[in-house]
């Protein structure tokens, strides 16, 4: 990367610039020699020219083709979607391009965290115990279960503004205005709770509620019992409960085939009641609370014990991403993502949607010809489906990513890619596949944020890094999700939902590999229950299943 405090070039064969911070009309800039002025404000994170653009003429941002022009652009032009549209180059099978430079991990080749060891060989980052419906049919019985258990075993959250609705109810019952009222301020604080854990090596019992299981397509069924028995068989689940009506298209029987084909020695406690079988509710549930009561006396008897960083699985992921997503938060998970490989570690890159335009690089990364056909056919399939329902990938960038200066998809893919560092790709996995091999891997997912980081998890990630340049809450039931800043404003405006800061890097202050070194520190401290981030302290319990239609 080329850089001034005000302005960038990411690649050298980059025709384009980033603007870093505001920058007035007039702004003289001078760069690989070229100097000119702006004739046109241009915002921090958006894109300027460095020189005229004719209608049709290529633009080129991180070394690939990310757009052409649809008019003339003079020199010093800022970048939009009135002026530019997505473009990306075609992709075949080329030459395996598997040399690297790994990064010293001399500091972390003896670096433990504190996990649960899983019969399997896993380890687990927490070690929770899930409640699942097979069917959408069975989301109230999985409600009472989780009324009946959660408080009485010391898991609930403290909600916070109880204490200030409590307050406002009695200023109503006193006969307030609603002006007086309007005039208040509420201080969000939780009441106060001492709620003590009964079980005091379970982290918590997860509710994996969902509107699939019957009325979707028999593919639906089975990719929701591939996605569920990935959560069965993940290292921080201890075991599970399974509410099944009994008619529906996603039966336990599948369900079972599937942890099976995930782990054929499965030996974690598996409670799987039938609706249709069981009689009432009532003696179903008494049944489950019981059943699940005894489970949980098993799984407490797990305690964390030291274990090798190659056992970790991480998840890659971005949501509500800008333009600084691509240069600060996103290559510095990059260089995290190399250092575990170099150490045995695996890692997931997924949202198919936001790799658009660097196929080839990815494709050429994968270490043999079926790997990269693999992951060139599904990114067709998938591409196809989309337009034949009127939406390529094209239309995935969102009026937030567009707002922030990613304005076409390739634009938003090239940076998202980052996150993948550049080790080889060593296998590729149709969603809903588990990770069998260390090093990277690419998972088909969308680029839906809880869609892609439910898929994930379901896949082994048993902890993910979530970059964000506009901010989102988005967390997992039972990994960590690590949300990663791009820019300070963005860290500072919203403390609450954020773990980490990587906005040092655009202002100068940090290097890449200095905040992956930083990231690294933070990922053995979750791994190792010493911190919660920020999605956990809040019960940020996203679970989405994707339909196997379009979805971007």
């Amino acid at each position: 990367m080329q850089a001034t405090h005000t302005y960038l070039q990411i690649h050298p064969d980059d025709n384009i610039l980033v603007a870093l911070q505001d920058l007035p009309k007039g702004t003289e800039i001078r760069h690989n020699g070229h100097q000119f002025r702006l004739i046109e404000p241009v915002a921090g994170k958006h894109k300027f020219t460095m020189s005229d653009l004719a209608p049709g003429d290529q633009i080129f941002m991180y070394g690939v083709l990310v757009g052409k022009a649809d008019k003339p652009i003079p020199q010093g032009s800022a970048l939009t979607t009135g002026n530019i549209h997505h473009a990306s180059s075609d992709f075949t099978l080329g030459e395996r391009k598997l040399q690297w430079s790994k990064p010293d991990v001399n500091k972390w080749k003896d670096r433990q965290f504190m996990g649960y060891h899983r019969a399997d060989g896993s380890v687990g980052t927490a070690n929770y115990w899930v409640v699942i419906p097979m069917v959408f049919c069975e989301n109230r019985n999985v409600e009472v279960l989780k009324e009946a258990l959660v408080d009485k075993l010391g898991y609930s959250k403290v909600k916070a503004f109880d204490h200030d609705v409590e307050m406002l109810v009695n200023m109503y019952q006193q006969g307030v205005s609603e002006d007086e009222i309007l005039a208040m301020e509420l201080s969000g604080k939780p009441a106060s709770q001492n709620n003590k854990k009964v079980f005091r090596n379970i982290d918590g019992i997860k509710f994996l509620n969902h509107e699939m299981g019957c009325g979707g397509t028999r593919m639906d069924a089975d990719a929701l019992c591939g996605l569920l028995a990935g959560y069965v068989t993940h290292p921080n689940v201890a075991g599970a409960t399974i509410l099944s009506l009994g008619c529906q298209h996603a039966q336990a029987s599948i369900l079972k085939k599937e942890i099976m084909k995930r782990d054929p020695n499965f030996s974690k406690p598996l409670i799987v009641l039938e609706q249709q079988k069981e009689g009432t509710e009532n003696q179903m549930l008494t049944k489950a609370i019981k059943r699940t009561f005894a489970g949980l006396m098993e799984a407490n008897k797990n305690e964390r014990k030291p274990a090798p960083l190659s056992k970790l699985c991480i998840g890659l992921e971005c949501g509500g991403s800008d333009g600084f997503s691509g240069i600060s938060a996103n290559p510095a998970v990059g260089y995290v993502s190399d250092i575990l490989v170099t150490l045995g570690s695996s890692v997931i890159l997924s949202e198919f949607p936001e790799l658009c335009g660097v196929e080839q690089e990815l494709s050429d990364r994968c270490v043999d010809e079926s790997t990269a056909l693999k992951f060139m056919d599904l990114m067709r399939v998938y591409n196809a489906k989309a337009e034949a329902d009127g939406s390529g990938f094209y239309a995935n960038p969102s009026p937030g990513n567009i707002r922030d200066g990613l304005i076409t998809d390739a634009i938003k893919s090239a940076g998202a890619a980052k996150k993948g560092g550049t080790s080889p790709v060593t296998d590729v996995l149709d969603y809903p596949e588990r990770v069998s091999k260390p090093g990277l891997n690419l998972l088909c997912t969308p680029g839906n944020d809880v869609e892609s980081t439910t898929a994930e998890v379901g896949s082994g990630a048993n902890v993910v890094l979530f970059t964000t340049g506009l901010g989102t809450p988005t967390g997992n039931p039972v990994a960590p999700v690590v949300k990663l800043a791009t820019n300070t404003t963005l860290f500072n405006r919203m403390p609450d939902i954020l773990d980490i800061n990587c906005g040092t890097i655009i202002e100068g202050k940090e290097t890449i590999p200095a905040a992956a070194d930083r990231i690294m520190e933070y990922i053995i401290d979750v791994a190792s229950g010493n911190v919660q981030p920020k999605a956990v302290l809040l019960g940020q319990d996203d679970f989405i299943p994707w339909r196997r239609g379009v979805s971007l």
